[in-house]
């Protein structure tokens, strides 16, 4: 199963807020709008993972807390610079959620 965590993503919420009009107007039953979104986090896994080259690097002044969970890493930041080549921004507070992206590859080929 890919991760879920792209669904809080403003793009996530579009389909999902125009899922549930087309399940409330009739137009597709829910089960079908629980396929949408699987294939959605099958999809958007997939092409992070394999389509998206760019890196950047950061410093945080504080690493506030961390905690890793059912293999996912999350970490809250204070004071925060991102550099990617020439260009620096710099934020007060960050929130990274960190999960192993080589699993996602793997659904396929694994039982069904």
């Amino acid at each position: 199963m890919s991760y879920q965590l792209y669904r809080n993503t403003t793009l996530g919420h579009t389909l999902q807020e125009s899922l549930d009009e087309l399940i409330q107007y009739g137009q597709i039953t829910p089960q079908l709008a629980c396929k949408v979104l699987l294939l959605f986090d099958k999809s958007i896994n997939m092409t992070l993972a394999t389509r998206v080259k760019s890196r950047l690097t950061f410093k945080a002044g504080k690493l506030n807390t961390y905690r890793f969970c059912d293999n996912v890493w999350t970490f809250m930041l204070n004071d925060v610079e991102f550099r990617e080549v020439q260009e620096i921004t710099k934020v007060d507070k960050v929130k990274i959620v960190a999960c192993d992206g080589k699993n996602v590859g793997d659904e396929g080929s694994s039982k069904k």
